[in-house]
């Protein structure tokens, strides 16, 4: 499951909280046959298409407008891109995240404007996004390792220093069925990722005591925002199981809709622990060679079997991309 939407960070916990859902909540039976499974995968083509326009037009505004709005929700604008899925896409192909990359290039650009004009340390932190001159003071030093002041009288031009994303290929199969849609019986969980166990515990337990698991299907996770951009109190997340349009659904559980739509379905095959780098490969690797697009809707993920019953190396989870107009 994707407890923090396939980042790095805190990857042990993520990996102790999927195990415990699974522990809570009945095996999941096989969704699909290995036919299904080894499916051709979509032809990918040679030009990047809307990825890659859409990754260079936010980084000519990044360049051009270094003194303004570059939070994560203005440079989804620019990219004309939901932020369900621009952050991750962003970083999943440049190899950084948009924080990162923001601070890197106006870091550059302070230092050529430190070396080529007359401009004080404050109008040049000002230029390039910085209020506060002491806080545009401890990032200089920390990229370049001396003071904006020392920097100037060095007179040292360096040459910009782009990221350089590790080259990586599709190791899982991609799918592009049109999908129905898909109603849950959920319970919200805002907070830690790595805590959603407690919302899968109260949900199977009230599901439980209602005899609602007669009408429930897959054991689905739906995570809306990305661990990297997002402070852990504030991320948004659903425990849910799919359900059939007859069953009862009443407070405190809620009903999630997950829209019919094309979607790029990654099966991956293996331990939780291995689940950020499909991610990885899907964001970085597919979806740019593929021409296709990100819908306005959350990834999601769809959990055929248990590790109750199953060895991790057989676990078998489904990723699923809503896909929309390029």
């Amino acid at each position: 499951m994707q407890l923090g939407m396939g980042v790095r960070h805190g990857q042990g916990a993520l990996i102790w909280a999927r195990v415990q859902i699974g522990k809570i909540c009945r095996a999941v039976p096989w969704q699909k046959g290995a036919t299904a499974r080894k499916k051709r995968q979509r032809h990918m083509t040679v030009d990047a298409g809307p990825t890659e326009r859409r990754i260079l037009r936010v980084l000519d505004h990044i360049h051009d407008h270094p003194a303004g709005d570059l939070s994560l929700d203005a440079l989804a604008d620019v990219a004309a891109l939901s932020r369900f899925h621009w952050h991750r896409l962003f970083r999943a192909v440049t190899g950084e995240t948009a924080a990162q990359a923001v601070r890197r290039i106006r870091l550059h650009r302070a230092s050529v404007m430190l070396v080529q004009t007359a401009m004080t340390v404050d109008r040049v932190a000002r230029a390039v996004g910085y209020d506060q001159t002491d806080s545009f003071a401890r990032a200089f030093r920390d990229a370049f390792g001396t003071t904006p002041a020392a920097f100037r009288k060095r007179g040292e031009l360096r040459p910009f220093n782009p990221s350089h994303p590790a080259r990586r290929t599709v190791m899982h199969p991609v799918d592009i069925p049109h999908e129905p849609t898909r109603h849950l019986a959920a319970l919200a969980h805002q907070g830690p990722y790595p805590e959603i166990g407690r919302a899968f515990q109260k949900l199977s337990a009230v599901m439980a005591t209602r005899g609602l698991f007669a009408d429930a299907g897959a054991m689905v996770a739906v995570f809306y925002d990305d661990p990297a951009a997002t402070a852990p109190e504030a991320l948004r997340s659903h425990a849910g199981f799919e359900m059939t349009a007859e069953a009862a659904i009443a407070p405190p559980l809620e009903v999630v809709t997950l829209a019919a739509t094309r979607a790029a379905v990654l099966t991956y095959t293996g331990p939780y622990a291995g689940l950020p780098a499909a991610y990885d490969q899907l964001y970085g690797v597919w979806l740019p060679a593929s021409g296709e697009a990100p819908a306005d809707a959350p990834a999601f993920e769809v959990y055929l079997n248990s590790p109750m019953d199953t060895a991790p190396e057989a676990l078998v989870t489904e990723i699923h991309l809503p896909l929309g107009s390029g």
